[in-house]
């Protein structure tokens, strides 16, 4: 543990961090898949991958390199991406140039990447470096796995090759491609609160399964493997904006197929007609979605002549979000490698409750701590931490006697000072029965959570039980 001068500095700023949290996110999207280029030719990664700069601490950042008469230009962020099995040599890389946007994000696209068939693994990761343009470096970031893939799988796909499969809830990009020209590339992506089709940015959607019987306004999802004839929900994902129901089709030779209904696989050509209509498709026009009604094929019912803007390919996607803060840390290493947690599972109960910490990224230099509270903590692996969980009454003595459960946010902290925030939090739930000398509330505050209260029933061992929520 911290010493004890060390330990009221750090908790002070951490107080001020939980107060006006400075963050720093660094948010990598990419595609599942990437096809392999063979011989001479660069199939460059598509869609291709982004990187977006958000949160109030990059500003902070700025104004504290500024105050030292570094000026903008030493502000500036610059980025290289890479494959991990590149050498260090930025040579082998791609730089990125960060652009400022509305939203005042900044975003960084790495179009010409790409694996070739001298590079024999299956799987691979993308590396991300990012510096300020004084030299200082900020960090190294890598993405998730990528799947190597010849070529989009002609055959009909079985469940029992889950691989290529696109499953309800899980994240995809859809693109337009006219006559397998590249320049002409379109992504859907939403703009200003609509959907548009846009030759520089790209939209990762969640890809739902729905019940067909249900009216729009219901829409219960469902699990399970996307099948063609399914009828889906596609929501961006940054923005929750969503499309009416529609029902996703094969494509082969421009026609949509009517009557198939095995898997969807990655990097397929697949249509999108709206539910109930007349043959009418989600379209692209320029820079516009539209509706496009197809054409009926006289001579085989099971089929529709469609445009060329009416022809997708659908590819799964994923993100990968890395959140530091300075705080008022002096910090001059990189602030990587960033923890991720993933989930949180306790032990024991009262005085001796132990939370395991599971992720990745984790080191002996970091401190487990529920709000503004340090708790002893035992470095077990990359991917696990344990630390003791503190008695309530380290949050101040009031908080013993509170009727209703009390909810913290769980921070991973280095050493010297640098605070990882997560979506995690931690309650601790107060036993009402057992509160010596203190009359019971006869009626549950309105305020008060029904799921939390029933725990109540559960544990009667100890005056506070402890309960996790994400």
């Amino acid at each position: 543990r911290s010493n004890p001068y060390q330990a009221n500095l750090l908790r002070d700023s951490v107080r001020r961090y939980l107060q006006l949290p400075a963050d720093q996110t660094v948010l990598i999207l990419h595609a599942k898949v990437a096809q392999k280029s063979y011989g001479n030719e660069k199939r460059f990664f598509c869609p291709p991958p982004c990187v977006y700069l958000s949160g109030p601490g990059w500003k902070l950042k700025q104004e504290q390199i500024k105050a030292r008469d570094l000026g903008e230009a030493g502000f500036r962020v610059c980025g290289y991406m890479g494959l991990d099995s590149m050498g260090s040599s930025l040579m082998e890389t791609q730089k990125l140039s960060f652009e400022e946007q509305p939203d005042a994000k900044g975003f960084g696209c790495a179009k010409a990447l790409y694996i070739s068939d001298a590079d024999k693994r299956k799987h691979f990761r993308l590396v991300l470096k990012l510096f300020f343009s004084n030299g200082q470096e900020i960090g190294t970031f890598h993405s998730k796995l990528i799947k190597v893939i010849s070529k989009p799988s002609q055959k009909k796909q079985s469940l029992k090759n889950t691989d290529l499969c696109i499953s309800s809830g899980s994240k995809v990009s859809l693109f337009n491609r006219l006559r397998s020209q590249t320049v002409s590339t379109r992504y859907l992506s939403v703009e200003g609160g609509a959907f548009i089709a846009s030759a520089r940015q790209w939209a990762a959607f969640t890809l739902h399964l729905a019940d067909e019987r249900c009216t729009r306004s219901e829409f219960p999802l469902r699990e399970g493997y996307i099948r063609y004839g399914s009828v889906v929900q596609l929501v961006c994902m940054a923005t929750g904006i969503t499309l009416p129901p529609l029902i996703i089709r094969k494509v082969t030779k421009q026609y949509a197929m009517l009557d198939v209904d095995e898997p969807i696989s990655q990097l397929h050509k697949c249509a999108f007609q709206f539910q109930g209509s007349d043959r009418m498709y989600l379209c692209l026009s320029t820079e516009k979605v539209i509706q496009f009604q197809a054409s009926p094929c006289p001579k085989e019912a099971n089929r529709e002549l469609l445009n060329d803007g009416s022809c997708w390919t659908i590819i799964g996607t994923e993100t990968v979000e890395y959140t530091f803060s300075e705080g008022l840390a002096c910090v001059r290493e990189p602030v990587s490698p960033v923890p991720l947690i993933a989930a949180l599972q306790l032990t024991g109960g009262g005085d001796v409750a132990m939370l395991e910490v599971q992720g990745e990224y984790f080191h002996a230099h970091l401190k487990v701590w529920f709000g503004d509270v340090e708790a002893e903590t035992m470095y077990r692996s990359p991917k696990s931490l344990m630390c003791v969980v503190p008695d309530v009454s380290a949050f101040g003595s009031d908080w013993r006697w509170l009727r209703y459960p009390i909810t913290v946010p769980l921070l991973l902290i280095r050493d010297d000072g640098l605070i990882y925030s997560s979506s995690f939090t931690f309650t601790y739930t107060p036993e009402q029965s057992f509160i010596p000398g203190q009359q019971v509330l006869s009626e549950v505050p309105q305020d008060s959570d029904k799921l939390l209260d029933s725990i109540h029933q559960e544990f009667t061992r100890t005056n506070f039980h402890l309960f996790m929520q994400s």
